[in-house]
């Protein structure tokens, strides 16, 4: 595929006030058409006044916790949460949710997870993704392609990849509010990647999904506050408007994985409730979070990754609410990832991973969740194995799972409840170990990882990082023993890829921005903002 072509520009004929700095290739033009950017840049002057208010408004609710002031349910949202109403009914090819696939929107994998015998795939233009122009750009190609059944891939192997005559539902993930797509700039201003990812795509898809007797949905990241998800309403009221779509076609599911939005998870379904299809809990983003918000506070450094697990009080009470209050409301509450991936050149090892997905997936199906996600075609068996037999319904909505009682009980000391454990020197390699490499492949392009046999994205990269700040902030650990065990990790590199390997690498370029955002005397908010 071309890439960009420097004497090829189509600059000249972009609508008023768009500008794109790469310019467009003869490729690149099947999507960046003019239409579609006058489409863009109309959601960018409509709604990016009320995002950045919204921005400005996180920044504000952050100083309050700094200040000691603590998360709690909304007085003056009560009798949204206390009055009967449910959200629109699920589509039907909805219904059943029970295995969800998620993974990046390059062309072979996009294939593979259509393929995959999953449900739903959720194409990743945020977490997965490395928001690189090329990546971006031939993603939306890509999932251009797979609406219209015209995807095809051939490995420098030479072996052939097209759809099956089944495939799964596809979701589409948009970047998070906070990112900008800085290759495009409206009036002068850049532009949104939310808007520049959800629009890109809706214009292109959304009258071709609807001819072929399907939906255009989205999964939504990183909310904090009700007010963030009225304000995706309104865009998707705005697009379906100005496209001819039907009020209500599309359907969203947001992702409760920040520590803000589980206090808001009645008041962000009724922002939505046309629109709903339910929430998930995205638990890595939600430790991240937890961490974040409250990195300040002496009384809540986290131990160790590995003490921190899915039976703790505070997550298995964030996924108890997140079920009841879904469940209430006609509509799923999906599971979070197993980040397990198969360990093919060992076999034993390879068994005890997939017991864990196992583990993990039967907790889940027992709590009452409705689906869940996997990051690798090889673990859909498994977890619909799980499923299948513990859930023998489509999903659980009407199912009473006699937690109800238990769950009016949750309150907000039960969300704020720190995990018990201890932070080790082995924690710490093992952060530092997690966070360079992830960061090193993200800076080469590629957003999901296999390190250590699991599949890291963003999120596990924001916990190990996140962690080793926190931990130098209230003298858990020196800084000079993360600077040691950074070191340690560069010594291991460059003898495990020899000098050509590492110069050709970004590890350099990677240990410095590391070493940087855990050392400032400030939290940096996401690790790929620097």
């Amino acid at each position: 595929m071309e890439i960009l072509n420097s004497d090829f520009n189509l600059d000249t004929d972009l609508p008023e006030g768009v500008r794109v700095l790469p310019g467009i290739s003869p490729e690149y033009a099947k999507i960046l058409t003019k239409p579609a950017l006058r489409f863009v840049a109309q959601l960018h002057r409509k709604f990016s006044p009320i995002r950045s208010a919204l921005l400005e408004r996180r920044k504000e609710v952050q100083a309050k916790i700094h200040a000691g002031e603590m998360p709690n349910f909304l007085p003056e949202t009560r009798q949204i949460r206390e009055s009967h109403w449910n959200v629109a009914t699920s589509p039907e090819d909805l219904i059943d949710r029970r295995v969800e696939i998620t993974g990046p929107v390059d062309r072979k994998r996009v294939i593979n997870a259509l393929n995959s015998g999953a449900q739903v795939f959720m194409a990743d233009f945020e977490d997965s993704h490395s928001p690189t122009w090329t990546g971006t750009i031939e993603g939306q190609i890509n999932l251009y392609d797979a609406v219209r059944n015209n995807i095809r891939f051939t490995s420098p192997e030479g072996k052939e990849y097209s759809l099956n005559e089944e495939t799964a539902v596809l979701f589409v993930r948009p970047r998070g509010w906070h990112l900008i797509e800085k290759s495009v700039s409206i009036d002068g201003q850049s532009i949104s990647a939310s808007l520049f990812d959800f629009g890109l795509y809706f214009f292109h898809n959304s009258g071709e999904l609807v001819r072929r007797g399907k939906r255009p949905y989205f999964y939504l990241p990183k909310l904090e506050n009700h007010h963030e998800a009225r304000l995706w309403n309104e865009i998707f009221v705005l697009a379906q408007d100005e496209l001819g779509i039907p009020q209500g076609t599309i359907r969203a599911t947001v992702l409760i994985e920040t520590v803000l939005a589980a206090f808001e998870m009645d008041e962000i379904l009724y922002e939505l409730r046309d629109h709903s299809a339910g929430l998930n809990c995205g638990r890595w983003d939600y430790i991240f979070s937890f961490i974040k918000k409250f990195s300040h506070r002496s009384d809540f450094v986290m131990p160790d990754r590995s003490f921190i697990t899915m039976d703790s009080h505070f997550l298995k009470s964030y996924c108890q609410l997140l079920i009841e209050t879904c469940h209430r409301r006609g509509i799923h509450a999906m599971g979070g990832m197993a980040a397990q991936i198969p360990i093919k050149e060992d076999e034993k090892k390879n068994l005890i991973a997939l017991e864990k997905v196992r583990s993990d997936k039967r907790r889940e199906v027992i709590l009452g969740h409705d689906g869940t996600w996997v990051a690798h075609p090889g673990l859909v068996r498994v977890a619909r194995e799980v499923f299948d037999e513990k859930m023998p319904t489509p999903n659980q909505i009407r199912v009473n799972k006699g937690i109800q009682a238990d769950l009016q009980g949750i309150d907000a000391a039960d969300l704020l409840k720190v995990p018990d454990g201890s932070i080790t020197s082995q924690g710490l390699q093992i952060n530092t170990h997690i966070a360079l490499h992830y960061l090193e492949s993200w800076l080469r392009g590629m957003g999901c990882v296999p390190l250590n046999n699991l599949m890291e994205d963003a999120a596990t990269a924001e916990i190990s990082r996140a962690q080793i700040w926190q931990w130098i902030r209230h003298g858990r650990i020196k800084a000079a023993d993360f600077i040691d065990a950074l070191e340690q990790e560069m010594r291991q590199i460059r003898l495990e890829v020899g000098v050509e390997g590492f110069q050709m690498s970004k590890y350099d370029l990677a240990s410095q921005i590391l070493t940087e955002i855990t050392t400032s005397g400030e939290f940096v908010e996401f690790l790929t903002l620097p």
